[in-house]
C-alpha cells in the first residue's frame, strides 16, 4: 500500500531527526560505581537585609555568591549566622558570605550555626575597603563545635566569606580582559546555557590551523567555593596566552579548550557543592543527566567530530584541604603513557623546595578525569589546590605547571 504524500514526508522527516539526534549526542561513558545526577530539590535562600534593631547590627546577602540562611540576635554582644547547604546530601564543607555593618562604631561577634551535622570548614576571609584578607586567627574562638569571630564594625560594609568571592560578573570580566588583543587566536564562545539560563562560557585558543591538532581541555569551578583551584587555572590559563616563544610554539601545534566556569548557577547561588538541579555535576561525567554537563560534553564532541581533533590531556582545577594532583593509574594505552610522571618531575625541578602530592586511582565514579580516560584514551587529572595555599604560591604552581605542560607536549 502507497502511503500518502505528507505521511511518507513526516516519516522519512522523523527518521531523520532521530539520525540527527542520535549522532548529536554525546556518548556515554561507562563507570565501575555509577552515580543518581538526577535533578534533585534545592532550598533557596531568601535574599534579605537582615537586622537586629536594638542591636543597631545589619547582615545581608543581597549580592552574587552569598549564603546566609538566617540570622538572629544570641545575646547583647553576639549574633548568630544560620547557614544551610542547597540540599542533602552533601559534602561536609559549609560555605557562606554575607556583608555586615553597624549603626554605630562597635566591636561584635557572630557565631556559624551549621545543621548539626556539620563543622566549619573555611577560615573567614574579610573584604575591607575593597581589599581582601584572612581574619587574625586570634579574632577566632571555638566552644562546643560554635565558631565564633571578632569584627570591628561601623557604617561601612565588610564582606565576609568562606573564600574570596569570585562570582559569574568576575569570572566574566577576567577572561574578556585576557582574551583583549588577541582575537586572532583566542575565541570566546559559548557552549550553552545553564538551567537558570546563564552563560558558560569557553575560550577556544589555536594559531594557524584549527583542524587535525591535539586538543587539551580545561575545566574549573564545578564546586561553587573553590577558588584556590580557580586563581591556578586563571595562572596557567595567563601563562598559555603570554606571547612567549614558547606559548606561540605550543599554539601553532596544539589547541585547548579552556572552561573558566562551569556551574555559574551554583556560584552566584552561594552553593556549597551542587549547581541548580541539586547535583555535584563532577559526578555526572557518564550520562550526562545535569544541563550544564551535557552542553560542555556536546560542544567538545561537535569540535571533535568537525575537526578531526584527538583530545590528549583534560585537567579539571579544583579546591580542597591541600594541594593535590588526583590521576589514573592505568596509562600504558593513553594518549601520553609517560606525560604525568615527566610533568611532575618538571614541577619538582623549576619550582623551589616543591614536593608533587600525587594520589593515584582509576576513576571508579563518574569524574571528568574518569571521563578523559575512559571516553577518550586521554590523560585526565583533578588538579586541586589547597584551601589555605596562598596566592603567591598557586601562582607559581599555576605558571610551572603550564609551562612544563607546554615543553612536554612540544617534545611529543
Amino acid at each position: 500500500m502507497q502511503l500518502p504524500t505528507n505521511h511518507l514526508f513526516y516519516s522519512v522527516f522523523f527518521c531523520f531527526s532521530l539520525l540527527i539526534s542520535s549522532c548529536l549526542s554525546p556518548k556515554p561513558v561507562s563507570f565501575e560505581t555509577p552515580v543518581d545526577t538526577a535533578t534533585r530539590p534545592i532550598e533557596k535562600q531568601t535574599k534579605q537585609t537582615y537586622h537586629i534593631e536594638e542591636l543597631g547590627i545589619y547582615a545581608s546577602n543581597e549580592f552574587d555568591a552569598a549564603r546566609l540562611n538566617g540570622f538572629k540576635k544570641k545575646n547583647d554582644s553576639t549574633a548568630l549566622l544560620i547557614i544551610n547547604p542547597e540540599n542533602e546530601p552533601i559534602n561536609h564543607s559549609p560555605y557562606y558570605a554575607f556583608s555586615t555593618w553597624s549603626d554605630t562604631p562597635k566591636s561584635f561577634y557572630f557565631s556559624f550555626q551549621y545543621p548539626e551535622e556539620y563543622e566549619h570548614r573555611y577560615p573567614p576571609k574579610l573584604k575591607i575597603n575593597g581589599e581582601w584578607q584572612v581574619i587574625d586567627s586570634s579574632l577566632i574562638s571555638l566552644k562546643d563545635k560554635l565558631v565564633t569571630i571578632k569584627l570591628e564594625l561601623s557604617s561601612t560594609p565588610i564582606i565576609v566569606a568562606a573564600q574570596e568571592l569570585q562570582a559569574s560578573k568576575e569570572v566574566r570580566k577576567w577572561y574578556t580582559q585576557l582574551a583583549a588583543g588577541k582575537e586572532d587566536y583566542v575565541a570566546i564562545k559559548r557552549a550553552g546555557t545553564s538551567i537558570q539560563g546563564q552563560n558558560i562560557p569557553v575560550l577556544d585558543i589555536y594559531k594557524g590551523e584549527k583542524k587535525q591538532k591535539d586538543l587539551v581541555v580545561l575545566f574549573t569551578r564545578q564546586h561553587p567555593p573553590e577558588v584556590t583551584g580557580y586563581y591556578a587555572f586563571q595562572r596557567f590559563l595567563e601563562t598559555i596566552l603570554d606571547d612567549s616563544v614558547l606559548s606561540d610554539q605550543f599554539l601553532n601545534q596544539y589547541r585547548v579548550l579552556a572552561f573558566p566556569l562551569m556551574n555559574p548557577d551554583g556560584v552566584d547561588m552561594g552553593h556549597w557543592r551542587h549547581n541548580a538541579g541539586g547535583v555535584d555535576t563532577n559526578r555526572d561525567w557518564s550520562t550526562y543527566e545535569q544541563k550544564e554537563i551535557r552542553q560542555v560534553v556536546k560542544f567538545i564532541t561537535k569540535n571533535v567530530n568537525k575537526d578531526k581533533l584527538r583530545i590528549i590531556l583534560g585537567l579539571d582545577f579544583h579546591s580542597t584541604y591541600e594541594d593535590v594532583f588526583y590521576t589514573n593509574k592505568l596509562r600504558e594505552h593513553t594518549t601520553m603513557p609517560n606525560f604525568i610522571t615527566d610533568w611532575f618531575s618538571g614541577l619538582e625541578v623549576n619550582i623551589p623546595d616543591y614536593k608533587v602530592n600525587e594520589k593515584s586511582g582509576n576513576s571508579t565514579k563518574p569524574v571528568s578525569k574518569g571521563w578523559f580516560l575512559y571516553g577518550h584514551d586521554a590523560v585526565g587529572i583533578t588538579y586541586e589546590i589547597g584551601d589555605k595555599t596562598p596566592k603567591k604560591n598557586i601562582e607559581v604552581i599555576g605558571k610551572v605547571s603550564a609551562q612544563e605542560m607546554m615543553k612536554l607536549l612540544l617534545r611529543q
